[in-house]
């Protein structure tokens, strides 16, 4: 049974940094893509980075140059680390597994992001 499970995410000011990471389980990890999605109240869950199994990375208009993803294949662990967060940035922080049919995706039970302005 694959499970991801996010930490890192909390309280912190505008212009702080956070990273977050999320460690796969029971699945094999190199082999898959992944990617980080949020969703803010009141507003559609929404696609904020994702990296390949390769390791090529693609980001949201909104956090390019800001946020970066990355991977540890030995840690079965994707990482996310957000600079210059703003108040905008606040929401759950969701990792995904990406799978042939989205109705199949895998996702973590997310971790809250709170940017104080």
């Amino acid at each position: 049974q694959v499970q991801l499970a996010e930490s890192g995410g909390g309280l912190v000011q505008s212009g702080g940094s956070l990273r977050l990471s999320c460690v796969a389980s029971g699945v094999i990890f190199r082999f898959n893509d992944m990617a980080w999605y949020r969703q803010a109240p009141g507003k559609e869950r929404e696609l904020v980075a994702s990296i390949s199994s390769a390791r090529s990375s693609k980001y949201a208009d909104s956090v390019k140059g800001r946020f970066t993803v990355s991977r540890d294949n030995g840690k079965n662990t994707v990482y996310l680390q957000m600079n210059s967060l703003k108040p905008e940035d606040t929401a759950v922080y969701y990792c995904n597994m990406p799978r042939s049919s989205r109705s199949m995706d895998y996702w973590g039970k997310g971790t809250l992001v709170t940017v104080s302005s």
